[in-house]
């Protein structure tokens, strides 16, 4: 005879976290037992079997969140880099990237201008010696850096999920920066459709403006 859906208690499994059904008496019995039933906390044998596989505790590469892993899933890591969950693993990634990086017309044309302006001063383009991820400009020499935000960093183009994810990196950078006493300049370019000479002008005056005030330059 078949139980009822009234009869029915739902577990989650303490391994795999999917969803299971046992009856109500079969869940009073075993409580009456005075025995922990693992049939109510594992969906099933080999769930139970991965459970008392010893885990040890590791600490996520990104956030600092303490968790447990066996050895066999630390093992897997080719990096041996530990991640709590699919949103920071993609986070790292994206702040640690070391290819495919992809700047805009904007960036190389600021970079062009400040080498020929600036051609005896150190400048770092998206460079990620000084805070582990990248800064589109990096002047080591005066501690100050420049962050060029396009319409990505302020507007959901992508999905919300997306610009979360950016917002998150972009305050890390900003604390990474406080933390290493650097002067992060966060410049908004959202406002430039499209690229020309002309409307550029504006964010390298901008620019030029600090890098000449910190040299202390008389204009």
């Amino acid at each position: 005879m078949l139980a009822s859906r009234d009869d029915m208690l739902a577990f989650m499994c303490e391994q795999c976290g999917a969803i299971f059904y046992k009856t109500k008496r079969y869940y009073v019995s075993s409580m009456q037992k005075k025995i922990r039933d693992h049939s109510v906390s594992f969906c099933n044998s080999q769930c139970f079997g991965k459970s008392r596989i010893k885990r040890v505790q590791v600490e996520c590469s990104q956030c600092g969140a303490k968790f447990m892993r066996t050895p066999g899933q630390s093992r897997q890591s080719k990096s041996g880099r530990q991640f709590c969950n699919h949103s920071c693993a993609a986070t790292y990634n994206n702040l640690h990237k070391t290819t495919g990086t992809r700047r805009s017309k904007l960036e190389v044309h600021i970079e062009e201008e400040l080498t020929r302006l600036y051609h005896t001063l150190e400048i770092v383009y998206n460079g990620k010696d000084a805070i582990g991820s990248e800064l589109d400009i990096y002047i080591p020499s005066l501690r100050l850096a420049f962050e060029l935000n396009g319409i990505y960093h302020y507007e959901p183009i992508h999905g919300q999920g997306k610009l979360d994810s950016i917002e998150r990196n972009d305050s890390s950078k900003f604390r990474d920066c406080v933390s290493n006493s650097i002067s992060l300049c966060v410049i908004d370019t959202s406002g430039q459709i499209n690229f020309t000479k002309k409307s550029s002008a504006k964010y390298l005056s901008v620019i030029r403006g600090i890098v000449d005030s910190e040299l202390g330059v008389v204009t």
